[in-house]
C-alpha cells in the first residue's frame, strides 16, 4: 500500500479546495510530511506549498442489541491538509 490511502471529499474540504486551494488526504500513519509531499507531487503533477497532518484517534463505541453489549472502537488514522502553490488544482472527478 503506498502512502496516499484516500481524499477527504466532504463539504468542507470542496469549500476550502476552491477558497484556500487547500485539499485533504488519509495517509499512511508512518508517513512523514516530507513522504506525503512527494507522494502527492507525483500522483497529481502539481507542486505542493504546505503539509500540515494530525493523528486522529479511534474513539471507544458501545451498543446494545438482542445479543447484548457489543464493544469495540473505530481505526486510528492520519489526515494531511496539503496547500498548494500557485494556481494548481486537483479535480477528483477528472477519471469518472
Amino acid at each position: 500500500m503506498g502512502i496516499l490511502i484516500k481524499p477527504i471529499v466532504t463539504e468542507k474540504m470542496t469549500a476550502q479546495g476552491e477558497k484556500l486551494n487547500r485539499y485533504g488526504f488519509i495517509v499512511d500513519r508512518k508517513a512523514n510530511k516530507i513522504q506525503i509531499k512527494a507522494a502527492i507531487e507525483q500522483a497529481y503533477g502539481v507542486s505542493v506549498a504546505e503539509v500540515n497532518t494530525l493523528n486522529y484517534h479511534g474513539k471507544r463505541k458501545q451498543r446494545w442489541t438482542k445479543a447484548g453489549l457489543l464493544k469495540g472502537r473505530t481505526n486510528h488514522f492520519k489526515k494531511a491538509y496539503v496547500t498548494l502553490a500557485g494556481e494548481d488544482k486537483i479535480d477528483f472527478y477528472a477519471n469518472i
